[in-house]
């Protein structure tokens, strides 16, 4: 008998495979399985917490490289060696122990090139040898499609590629990272910049594209402009009408209108040229991919990214949506058979009813489109009223919107017929459009939906016109008028945007609708670790998000203006990069190859940063964060400045005996810049309310510096 051991790669997913079979038993690190369908034996479900091990740290290949210094730089190891991380070491002695006694081992894993390379790199590390692989492919976990599954695993192939391609990603992350961190922070600590800089393959070129768009809106000088409207009066109504002229100044509008023997605000006959009516439809949206998905729910509940993808695993371990991690916006004929099959219960699930139609459309379904993952819908598990109600608000949000999307599929088109009206004035032309709904069609199943935010500028505009029944060579009455604007900045990014952005790589597009344009995008990250990378950014102190606007912050500035001009700072070299990551998954390129253009590129970094850094730009962002984190003269010692270290401010000449310092939250109690500034300049705040005390309850007090010290001062 054969001893088969199934790897998932968090609990949950082990727990959910469990349900498949029949005779299981939880044990500690593992559950034991009896099911002769699909074991010929007892089979083992284990389980990492995410990566059980990881590429081991600069001191642990080379002492040296412990300590932060240029004269280190570069570090490169000669093999790149894994170690087990401490806080899960003891499930990976579990792993280990099943690993080395089993004749087959399963990956059961995420199906994305993170699952492959933490299946290989503990399976590696185990020193398990001459097992059996197979690979568990499956985008949904249901417990058909789990027994599905197992009763179809597939060979490692595939699985080794896409492990191979991963491990090329975390070498060159690690080579990447370790080396440009430490050669811009120590660069910058020798101009007194007292700070650590997180450099990223990924995540420098992301911070550099919202600093070049953030410049571009701050530099933008807005301009006026002078547009000509004509109210016009016909026999069944009035209508108003745009010309196609805009004007720098008063001046040139006036001399145009001198120059067509027109004026202002007087009645002058005019008369219609063109009336055309066509009728127009729009089909419904893509099926979601995982970006679609979190553009839309930043747009309409402002969810970042990364709390999407959050509440798509946990929706996927509920089996209700299918497989989040997906970039296809496409499904197969078998999808759409069950989707058919429960359409009913869909519908009910909206409480909507519309007939449907069930005949499969291009535009959605196209095994051709789809490779590893097809795209986010529904599961044939239809949740209960209880099931529904137990659920989050991101939860149900996120739920309903796959539903609708899933739907309008089925829907027809949203008609409505656009009305033309060309009218000239003493040869001048003015252009009224207009808009009637003919059949609300698959927008009826978003129309009660409520949303926090309103659509962008950029959606599509169902405000309807309405306009009277003229025809060809109509005279009207016209009413000229003056209408003022002012040129505008680009859009600051919304953390949604960021998404579109990285996917791609800056080509940015109006409107998800509009991305068809680009079949082949090279773009930055993939659709599993773009929220992360955005979430990395955050927690690096580069950018902020202040209600759902992205900023770059004064550390992230300064990055910016460190590696312009650089590879770091270019979306387009870090997109062929991912491209070319994409071709070691398929077997076109080679690690090798990539590595050592990864450590040329290393090698000439650390040669060029230097003068980079000497650069008058770089020196102005680096005073400017300086006097931002500098609070002023230290109240005690007198000689040095209170420093801002993020979670207290301090003296900066604690070196030299001065302890004296301001902790930023002080019994429960965040201090506002207010606060901080009134006891370094006077010595004392007024009252303030919000704080706790050990055992709870709340007081107010005023904080006064005595002795070097800051303390409560009581009415």
């Amino acid at each position: 008998m054969k001893k088969t051991v199934i790897l998932a790669e968090k609990p949950s997913q082990a727990k959910a495979y469990a349900d498949a079979f029949q005779n299981t038993k939880m044990k500690d690190g593992y559950i034991e399985v009896i099911d002769n369908r699909f074991f010929n034996d007892k089979a083992f479900i284990t389980w990492g917490i995410g990566h059980l091990v990881e590429l081991k740290e600069p001191h642990e290949y080379n002492s040296d490289w412990k300590k932060w210094s240029l004269d280190h730089l570069p570090m490169i190891p000669e093999r790149f060696e894994y170690r087990v991380k401490q806080s899960v070491s003891k499930q990976f002695n579990v792993v280990k122990k099943l690993f080395v006694e089993a004749d087959i081992l399963i990956n059961a894993c995420d199906i994305d090139r993170e699952g492959s390379n933490i299946f290989y790199s503990i399976y590696y590390m185990t020193g398990a040898k001459n097992k059996t692989i197979k690979r568990l492919w499956i985008n949904s976990l249901e417990v058909d499609e789990i027994r599905k599954g197992f009763s179809n695993l597939k060979d490692n192939k595939k699985d080794l590629l896409m492990y191979n391609e991963a491990r090329t990603r975390q070498i060159s992350d690690w080579l990447v990272g370790m080396n440009a961190s430490r050669l811009y922070t120590m660069l910058l600590r020798n101009k007194g910049l007292n700070t650590v800089l997180s450099v990223g393959r990924c995540q420098s070129p992301l911070v550099y594209m919202i600093y070049q768009r953030q410049k571009e809106i701050e530099n933008f000088v807005s301009k006026p402009f002078f547009e000509l409207i004509g109210q016009f009066k016909a026999q069944n109504g009035t209508y108003e009408g745009k010309a196609n002229i805009k004007k720098d100044t008063i001046e040139e509008l006036t001399e145009f209108l001198k120059e067509k023997l027109l004026s202002l605000e007087s009645e002058i006959e005019g008369s219609i040229h063109k009336v055309e009516k066509k009728e127009k439809r729009i089909k419904s949206p893509k099926l979601h991919s995982l970006s679609t998905l979190q553009t839309v729910a930043n747009k309409k509940w402002k969810y970042s990214p990364s709390k999407v993808l959050e509440t798509m695993q946990s929706l996927y371990e509920k089996k209700m949506v299918t497989y989040p991690r997906t970039d296809c916006n496409f499904i197969t004929e078998n999808e759409f058979s069950y989707l058919v099959s429960k359409l009913d219960d869909y519908k009910k699930i909206l409480n909507v009813e519309f007939e449907a139609n069930t005949e499969p459309n291009k535009r959605y379904v196209d095994g051709s489109k789809v490779q590893e993952h097809y795209a986010i819908i529904p599961t044939k598990t239809i949740p209960d009223e209880n099931a529904i109600s137990s659920l989050s608000n991101e939860e149900r949000n996120i739920y309903f919107e796959i539903v609708r999307n899933t739907l309008a599929m089925f829907h027809s088109d949203y008609r409505y017929v656009e009305t033309r009206i060309l009218t000239v004035v003493n040869g001048v032309e003015f252009e009224t459009v207009g808009k009637i709904e003919l059949d609300e069609g698959w927008k009826s199943l978003f129309s009660n939906e409520q949303v926090i935010e309103k659509e962008s500028e950029n959606s599509e505009n169902n405000e309807i016109k309405a306009l009277p029944s003229v025809s060809d060579g109509e005279k009207v009455l016209s009413i000229l008028k003056r209408k003022k604007g002012h040129t505008r900045p680009p859009k600051p990014f919304t953390e949604g945007g960021l998404i579109n952005l990285m996917k791609t790589a800056g080509k940015m597009v109006d409107d998800e609708a509009d991305s068809e344009i680009l079949k082949e995008v090279e773009g930055i990250g993939t659709e599993a670790t773009r929220a992360g990378i955005i979430e990395a950014v955050k927690n690096s102190g580069y950018i902020e998000v202040k209600k759902n606007i992205v900023y770059v912050t004064k550390k992230g500035e300064i990055l910016c203006e460190a590696i312009e001009g650089t590879l770091l700072s270019s979306p387009s070299m870090t997109a062929k990069w991912e491209s070319y990551l994409r071709k070691i998954g398929e077997s076109n390129g080679s690690t090798e190859t990539f590595i050592a253009n990864i450590n040329k590129f290393i090698v000439d970094l650390i040669q060029k940063a230097p003068g980079k850094i000497n650069s008058t730009k770089v020196e102005n962002a680096v005073n400017d964060e300086k006097k931002s984190h500098n609070k002023g003269t230290c109240p005690c010692c007198k000689k040095g400045e209170m420093v801002d270290r993020k979670t207290f401010i301090g003296c900066s000449e604690y070196k030299n005996g001065c302890k004296f310092s301001i902790n930023r939250s002080i019994a429960g109690k965040k201090l506002t810049e207010k606060n901080i500034k009134d006891l370094l300049e006077k010595g004392r705040t007024t009252k303030i309310k919000g704080f706790k005390s050990k055992s709870g309850k709340t007081f107010e007090a005023a904080l006064v510096i005595k002795e070097g010290k800051v303390f409560f001062e009581f009415e």
